[in-house]
């Protein structure tokens, strides 16, 4: 367990510093919240800073920092480390910036923020792509937690063609529906709490349980082939970059949880306290999926489970109850089910007042939440529905939803540039560029070599992705350093 333990260090020492360090840039101050300056009773409410962190933390831990995990746990120990430092520098920076910059601009949501620091062509991909993404988010986010619940919670089938499987569906949808209509503190503020405990249950007990239980993990410095699984092979088999961060997603980064952070940064009543929000509950969720990365290493090694990717949910539930017995691994089932419920409403709840900001569309009136929901759901039953009657479906929403989910962040590490450029931080503009250029070329050389892609073979995949990363940093450079010189040309006019 060396090097998962070193990843530990790496992902706490790591986040202390460099979590400092953003702060520092970024310069919190005492001004009022627009929870206070713009409070409606709706979606701008005054809530403490705990329960902020664990409505943050929540929204952004669906199951992509589990099933994630999981399966990129078969290329190796090189999981342990890449996570941590992906995590700090990467992921957390990302949320941080994304909700710090929203709050200060007045508690706007995402596609504002892109609107403000980028251009019209722009904001409108952004807006179509997210709206997109939001909507897949919600489809999945009610696919696996209904299919965990129905399998191995309840002991269905889980199949398409049972009543149980759409019953279990139907009422996540419900409450979907409600968490997405009334007043974030009457609903959301009130469950999280309990589902929070929950959440740390199952995380804290497959933590403790890994030492317990003596978990065997394969160290950075062993033969990758020389257990049971051939981590190896597959790391050389399977194209570790870019596949791996694909993969991982969540637990490294993720393009949705910028949606997210906008959310809270209606409800925080100070500027100090996005540290603990936004950066450091991203590092618990980076230390969620190290834990369920070295669960599945456990369970592989020992034979409990077939090392196989598309088996992602039954290792959830062998790890569980391996771990935490019969009655602790319903409970720690329970918590996993819980996640993506968390992601999954307040995605739909971001996307609702996200059309209703560009479209103006007044959301204080009942009516006409309703109204605006009752499409946006009615679009993801269609999605659910195809999903789970296509054999394939799942399969194909998953891969469409992770590629889209890292693709989403570039757009934040964009605007997070441009507004150091009008700040007077041109200098930190490296903090969000080094992940956005690296980023760029991850998703771009997947998609261009993904089935669901443009099917191009790996070396001109590999070309096409370092030009679009290299084209991308130079072109936010370039943006950047032309608004930060119309600014100071206007000022001196002024």
């Amino acid at each position: 367990m060396i090097t998962f333990i070193i990843g530990l260090v790496i992902l706490i020492g790591g986040a202390a510093l460099y979590g400092k360090f953003c702060e520092h840039v970024f310069g919190p101050d005492d001004r009022k919240t627009p929870a206070y300056t713009k409070q409606d009773g709706l979606d701008y409410v005054p809530m403490r800073e705990w329960k902020n962190s664990l409505i943050n933390l929540l929204n952004i831990a669906g199951t992509g920092p589990i099933l994630g995990p999981i399966q990129g746990i078969l290329f190796g120990p090189i999981a342990f480390i890449t996570i941590p430092i992906g995590n700090i520098i990467g992921g957390a920076m990302h949320d941080y910036f994304s909700g710090m910059i929203c709050l200060r601009d007045g508690g706007t949501q995402m596609p504002e923020m892109i609107r403000r620091y980028s251009n019209r062509g722009i904001y409108t991909i952004y807006q179509i792509f997210c709206c997109l993404l939001l909507l897949l988010v919600g489809a999945v986010f009610i696919y696996t937690p209904g299919d965990i619940a129905a399998t191995q919670v309840f002991g269905f089938d889980g199949a398409a063609t049972s009543v149980s499987t759409w019953i279990i569906y139907g009422i996540i949808f419900v409450y979907y529906l409600i968490a997405t209509v009334f007043p974030i503190d009457k609903i959301i503020g009130r469950i999280y709490p309990i589902f929070g405990a929950i959440l740390l249950f199952s995380a804290v007990g497959v933590f403790i349980g890994l030492f317990v239980k003596g978990y065997p993990l394969t160290e950075l410095w062993d033969d990758w082939n020389g257990g049971l699984i051939a981590y190896g092979d597959y790391f050389h088999g399977n194209h570790f970059i870019p596949i791996f961060f694909i993969t991982v997603a969540c637990g490294i980064l993720s393009g949705f949880h910028s949606t997210q952070t906008a959310i809270i940064s209606r409800t925080m009543k100070s500027e100090r306290q996005g540290r603990m929000t936004f950066y450091n509950m991203m590092i618990l969720e980076g230390f969620i999926a190290m834990v369920w990365a070295a669960g599945a290493m456990g369970v592989y090694n020992l034979g409990l489970q077939a090392a196989d990717a598309s088996l992602a949910t039954g290792t959830i539930g062998v790890v569980c109850k391996n771990i935490l017995g019969s009655v602790g691994g319903i409970i720690a089932l329970v918590g996993v089910i819980v996640l993506p419920i968390t992601s999954g409403d307040t995605a739909l709840r971001a996307l609702r007042m996200m059309i209703a900001d560009a479209f103006h569309i007044d959301q204080v009136s009942t009516k006409k939440r309703l109204s605006l929901a009752a499409i946006i759901f009615i679009l993801v039953a269609v999605i659910l529905i195809f999903a789970k009657m296509n054999a394939n479906g799942f399969n194909i929403l998953w891969r469409y939803f992770a590629w889209a989910n890292q693709t989403l962040s570039l757009f934040a590490f964009l605007a997070i540039t441009i507004w150091l450029f009008e700040n007077k931080k041109a200098k930190f503009a490296w903090m969000p560029l080094i992940p956005g250029a690296w980023y760029a070329f991850i998703t771009i050389t997947y998609i261009a070599n993904a089935q669901i892609g443009f099917n191009i073979p790996w070396t001109a995949a590999y070309i096409i992705g370092v030009v679009a990363a290299a084209v991308y940093a130079i072109l936010i450079l370039w943006y950047g350093r032309k608004r930060k010189n119309r600014l100071q040309a206007q000022a001196g006019r002024a």
